[in-house]
């Protein structure tokens, strides 16, 4: 026994390190997307474009990377899914076009399906009681991004552009080596387990809390990830920072949010998974309110005279209020696979990234949603009110599908009753 809990914590190690390496790839064009915009004179729209092509691959495999996980093993799956990213990461030293940068974009997408692998990974080596902590410290590698905001501009400033795809490529290189080496295989148990009935796994797909679920995530990780490509931008163009300090406060956001990860999946474990959520969701509706706020001037007309009143949210307080968003977005990634693990255990492969396919939809659709808000109603808050509805509908799905099993339980309970006293 003791040998098997140092085989799962060998595991989650890997796992997370491979996690987190993958993540910094995935989110390159957050840091190279400002440079790019500049250079080649885009718009918010074709910016939102340019940051959604590497999302748009790892969010479309993530569901059939899901199914082979439930069949073939985790592990080796993790080792090929690395390598075939490494020819794209070097490419972009030679890339100049807009329709270059999308193609490769397309490629190194790829690294996003390494969350839904290593999901299935982990998992297998943990008992119920501990998978929301497992989960969450495996979901903690979401501090890859905050690798690409801090070392991507002293590479560039140092050796040029030129230079992100080679150590990129290295790096990557490098974390292949190490998890071959070093990730064990699952036992002979774990293999014997898996179901490879295609339509055991399809099945949970047709409950309507399966998408459900997939929509809580697409607030949680989608808009986390939007966020991260989008505030370096969006600290330039609102409050006219340089790149470096937007880049700083975006490292800010990114690594709380990752780091609470494993604290909100001991949360899950101890409340409730769903209790976390509710939370989570209520915190960040207060929060978004705030930011939806434009900056505003107002004429009073007084008895004497008229009173200007300007009102705007301050680059502080904007600050806080997204460093408050992205801790409750952690509390609530976690909370949602702890929720996933609850309801299907055996599920965790085509369940789990059915559910994180949708989630990165979210980093697809919401930077070209964004664009498309802020070209059309003309000011920098449209994405943080477009946020806001999302989170509404979330909200409102939530609570009357709680409501519903409440009342299901309720007839259950009468029935029962009845029964009885028959």
């Amino acid at each position: 026994m003791d040998f098997q809990n140092k085989q799962a914590r060998r595991v989650l190690l890997m796992a997370t390190l491979a996690f987190a390496a993958n993540f910094s790839v995935w989110t390159l064009y957050a840091v190279m997307g400002i440079s790019i915009q500049e250079s080649l004179e885009l718009s918010a729209t074709e910016f939102g474009f340019l940051l959604a092509a590497p999302m748009l691959t790892g969010a479309l495999l993530r569901f059939p990377i899901g199914l082979l996980c439930e069949i073939y093993s985790s592990r080796k799956l993790f080792i090929g899914q690395m390598i075939l990213i490494i020819p794209a990461i070097f490419a972009l030293r030679w890339v100049e076009t807009y329709t270059g940068y999308i193609l490769i974009g397309f490629l190194i997408g790829i690294s996003g399906v390494s969350f839904t692998i290593g999901i299935r990974y982990v998992s297998a080596w943990f008992e119920s009681r501990q998978q929301g902590y497992a989960m969450g410290v495996f979901g903690a590698g979401n501090a890859g991004a905050a690798i690409t905001l801090a070392l991507a501009p002293q590479i560039i400033n140092y050796w040029g552009w030129d230079a992100i795809g080679l150590f990129y490529s290295i790096g990557m290189l490098i974390m292949v080596i190490l998890f071959a080496l070093m990730a064990p295989e699952e036992t002979r148990y774990m293999q014997k387990r898996r179901n490879k009935n295609f339509d055991f796994h399809l099945a949970p797909l047709k409950e309507i809390q399966v998408w459900r679920f997939g929509l809580y995530y697409y607030f949680v990780f989608g808009s986390f990830l939007a966020l991260i490509l989008w505030l370096p931008q969006y600290y330039m163009n609102a409050y006219k920072l340089d790149l470096e300090t937007a880049m700083l406060f975006t490292l800010i956001f990114v690594t709380s949010s990752s780091m609470v990860r494993a604290l909100g999946g001991w949360f899950s474990d101890r409340y409730g998974g769903r209790a976390v959520n509710w939370s989570v969701f209520w915190v960040c509706l207060v929060c978004l309110f705030f930011l939806s706020y434009p900056p505003t001037t107002m004429i009073i007309h007084g008895v004497e005279k008229d009173v200007n009143l300007f009102i705007e949210i301050n680059v502080w307080v904007f600050t806080f209020l997204i460093f408050i968003i992205g801790i409750a977005q952690g509390f609530g990634r976690a909370s949602v696979y702890k929720i996933i693990q609850d309801y299907y255990p055996d599920h965790m492969g085509s369940v789990g990234g059915t559910v994180a396919t949708i989630g990165a939809l979210g980093g697809v659709t919401l930077p070209v949603m964004f664009g498309i808000a802020v070209d059309l109603v003309g000011i920098h808050t449209a994405c943080f009110m477009l946020l806001y509805g999302i989170l509404a509908l979330c909200m409102a799905v939530m609570y009357f599908s709680i409501k519903a099993e409440q009342h299901k339980k309720l007839v259950r309970e009468a029935i029962a009753n009845n029964f009885l006293d028959q």
